[in-house]
């Protein structure tokens, strides 16, 4: 990362106003990031996620999973969904989160990309069940894949590529003014593993 990019150690704000998203770039080698990418791919219950759009349930092929420090039930896309124990190397990349960010989380949800055909459309995480403004961190695995944000009045436009073994955090009032989205590619032809810690308002 450009120093200049840099304020006091901490990685720069990618958006202009309205929110904050930091982007730290890699924070594992190489060869660790593909030991926990290996780790997720053959050890996390991945499902096929489903949705409930105009009343018709919809599943898609993207596989998803939810871990947390209790059964959370979390509820989007009209789905609801009911959080499974941690496994050993989900506890260790929460600690090496929580150590990077400054922040605290209780919960990961955990998404699957076979390739550049699957995607997330804009959407922004707002659900009831999460801390208001609270932080949500992202970290990557495999294929390289852009990340877009896109303001909700003004439509201004901000894009960032996730490299393998990646962190980035979304907190502030990010959620409550800007979309983003994982776009689809024709491009890309591996995986991607995307975990998203937050923390759940105790239920």
């Amino acid at each position: 990362m450009d120093l200049f990019e840099q304020i006091e150690g901490q990685p720069r704000n990618l958006l202009p106003h309205d929110g904050v998203v930091n982007y730290y770039g890699a924070i594992m080698s190489p060869g660790l990031a593909d030991i926990y990418y290996q780790n997720l791919l053959n050890t996390i219950a991945w499902k096929h996620d489903q949705a409930v759009i105009f009343g018709k349930t919809v599943t898609t092929k993207r596989k998803v999973a939810w871990y947390a420090d209790h059964p959370y039930s979390y509820t989007y896309s009209k789905v609801t969904k009911h959080a499974l124990p941690w496994t050993a190397a989900l506890l260790e990349l929460r600690e090496l989160i929580q150590e990077k960010s400054g922040e605290e989380y209780n919960s990961c949800l955990l998404n699957l990309y076979h390739d550049g055909n699957e995607g997330m459309a804009w959407h922004s995480d707002a659900e009831k069940d999460l801390k208001r403004d609270g932080a949500i961190a992202s970290v990557s695995f495999g294929a390289e894949r852009k990340f877009s944000l896109k303001h909700k009045t003004s439509d201004e436009n901000v894009s960032q590529i996730l490299q393998h073994g990646s962190l980035l955090v979304m907190k502030g009032t990010t959620q409550t003014n800007w979309l983003h989205s994982i776009p689809k590619t024709k491009t890309v032809y591996s995986p991607r593993v995307n975990l998203t810690f937050r923390y759940i308002v105790d239920q």
